[in-house]
């Protein structure tokens, strides 16, 4: 995802009908999915999360997204 090569602080997008995004704290990358926190999930890079976040939406037991 190149948009994340561009990052500063804040991303977000639509990922097959699903709202993520990535906030980055204290050099950290926090993930949010559908506007929600995902907790004790911390990255090193804007991609890592990312990923992340792609995954999690492509797992085949979407109903557990939370």
């Amino acid at each position: 995802m190149q948009a994340t090569q561009h990052v500063e602080d804040f991303w977000s997008d639509t990922y097959h009908g699903h709202t993520i995004a990535i906030l980055n704290h204290g050099g950290r990358w926090l993930v949010y999915l559908d506007h929600v926190l995902q907790p004790r999930m911390l990255f090193e890079t804007a991609e890592a999360a990312v990923n992340w976040l792609q995954r999690k939406v492509d797992r085949p037991n979407r109903r557990r997204l939370h």
